[in-house]
């Protein structure tokens, strides 16, 4: 078992490139845009801002989520195009485009999810080769091809009601991977999938007509605390989703069995908070409301996880977690208003930050990795550079582009 100790021995961690300042709440969740030097952050009185990454200045601010509901979460993404999704505590998840003067005033769609938690929705993750990660750090802006995802016909079961604004899809009908978006469901124990450009109801999982069977597979779990929605190679282009719960075991699910998970695992003592893969779509890390903090692999063939390195942190509670996209370090945001920064593949520990004067709420790394942003009850956000990724040189272009 390792230890954040061993960072103390270290030399002294560094300072933020930046401390971003104007929200007047408590900051939930913060993200990058894919291409653009921009990032958005989202505040409990219902702010959602944009921010500058070069000037660190705000660009727009507007209420996306009226009254005491708040920003909960956002989520920017190739798929999405020009636009990010903001989630609130209102039970509603909405759209908005980002314009010349900064983000639409009103939102270009909105989702009535109904669900009213604490679990971050998630976008579909698509893995990137490790020449496609390079490519993309190199400054290309070649990324995955679009995939499609087939969809099981869902007519038997009764979570496709046109009451709750559902809708079926007929055998060996596809959506876009990069238009699903994950939640956990009206039932707190259970998750659902939507179709954002259409804004319905996909499926549940589990089934809803498993739901009164004996040994349902996540009532007994409690709520669900976290997803993480991916689309494995291995999976012939099916959603996989992983999702955390208030006992704090993991489940592991593919849309093709919807009855039940893969597998489960249980690597937290309390609640499991967060969870985050890898940009192969091969393993993760998950933070729970306990001192530990798990690394663990995904063994696609046999559909089980297997765990890779149990960190021990000083003080218990992990609000937020995240892997670079190059799959070299990995970030958590502690309750103890500290962040703590990890060898993603040996699982030692490299430092500890110690800026926020509140409990961090989240951690997210800039497409290039050349930034890490965090966000606190303190109503700031700061940017880091933490061993940014090395430029490559004019050899390794010639010797590339000679392979090719």
């Amino acid at each position: 078992m390792a230890s954040d100790r061993e960072s103390q021995r270290r030399r002294p961690s560094p300072d933020p490139v930046a401390v971003l300042r104007g929200h007047r709440a408590a900051v939930s969740d913060a993200c990058f845009h894919p291409d653009l030097p921009l990032l958005f952050s989202g505040a409990a009185d219902g702010e959602l801002r944009v921010w500058d990454t070069a000037s660190h200045r705000t660009v727009s601010s507007i209420w996306a989520h009226g009254g005491a509901a708040g920003v909960y979460s956002i989520a920017a993404g190739s798929g999405l195009g020009n636009a990010i999704i903001s989630q609130g505590r209102d039970g509603l998840c909405k759209g908005w485009v980002i314009e010349e003067a900064g983000l639409s005033r009103r939102p270009i769609f909105t989702i009535k999810t109904s669900t009213y938690h604490f679990c971050k929705m998630s976008l579909v993750k698509v893995p990137c080769s490790a020449h496609g990660t390079q490519t993309k750090l190199n400054g290309s802006n070649i990324g995955p091809e679009p995939q499609r995802v087939p969809i099981e016909d869902n007519t038997g079961s009764d979570v496709l009601n046109p009451a709750e604004g559902t809708q079926e899809y007929d055998q060996g009908s596809s959506l876009d991977g990069q238009n699903i978006l994950t939640i956990a469901g009206q039932e707190s124990s259970e998750v659902e999938l939507w179709d954002i450009k259409n804004s319905t109801k996909i499926m549940c999982l589990p089934k809803r007509c498993s739901a009164n069977m004996t040994g349902h597979p996540t009532k007994q779990k409690g709520l669900c605390m976290a997803v993480q929605a991916f689309i494995p190679c291995e999976s012939g282009g099916y959603v996989n989703i992983l999702s955390s719960y208030e006992d704090g075991s993991t489940l592991w699910w593919d849309v093709r069995k919807p009855g039940s998970p893969l597998s489960s695992v249980k690597y937290h003592s309390e609640s499991a908070l967060s969870i985050a893969i890898d940009g192969l779509c091969t393993g993760g890390i998950s933070g729970g409301a306990d001192n530990k903090i798990a690394m663990f692999s995904l063994d696609h063939q046999k559909g089980m996880f297997s765990l890779r390195n149990e960190i021990e942190s000083e003080r218990p509670g992990i609000a937020g977690t995240a892997i670079r996209p190059d799959n070299k370090i990995a970030a958590t945001a502690g309750w103890d208003h500290r962040l703590r920064v990890y060898n993603y593949n040996k699982g030692n520990a490299l430092a500890i930050l110690k800026y926020h004067s509140a409990t961090c709420a989240a951690v997210a790394f800039s497409h290039d990795c050349k930034l890490l942003a965090s966000c606190s009850a303190d109503t700031t956000v700061a940017l880091w550079e933490l061993y940014p990724p090395k430029t490559p040189s004019k050899i390794d272009i010639t010797t590339e582009e000679a392979e090719k």
